[in-house]
């Protein structure tokens, strides 16, 4: 399975894909145990007291784990999982 990750998230894994083991009916929190095990280093910018801190997005499939069953969501194949860290946007110039 792989995870796509995005802004400083890529740059402390040193990719913006990173394969994971996990397989279908794994869940998310599955999924993301192994790629916090994989680059430990992402530990402290994506969990806060041991869960996903609020400002960190989790998305399946393009759709945020929150509308589902969040962290126990089942992975089906072909499922594509994402981690977006908050995004500032820039000012408008004139």
């Amino acid at each position: 399975m792989e995870w796509k990750l995005f802004a400083d998230l890529a740059e402390i894994a040193g990719d913006r894909v990173v394969e994971v083991e996990a397989s279908p009916g794994d869940t998310v929190g599955d999924a993301l145990d192994a790629l916090l095990d994989a680059h430990p280093d992402l530990r402290e910018r994506v969990l806060d007291d041991g869960t996903v801190a609020d400002h960190i997005n989790v998305l399946r499939n393009g759709r945020s784990v929150h509308h589902d069953d969040g962290l126990a969501t089942t992975l089906e194949t072909g499922d594509e999982l994402a981690l977006f860290p908050p995004v500032s946007g820039g000012s408008h110039g004139r």
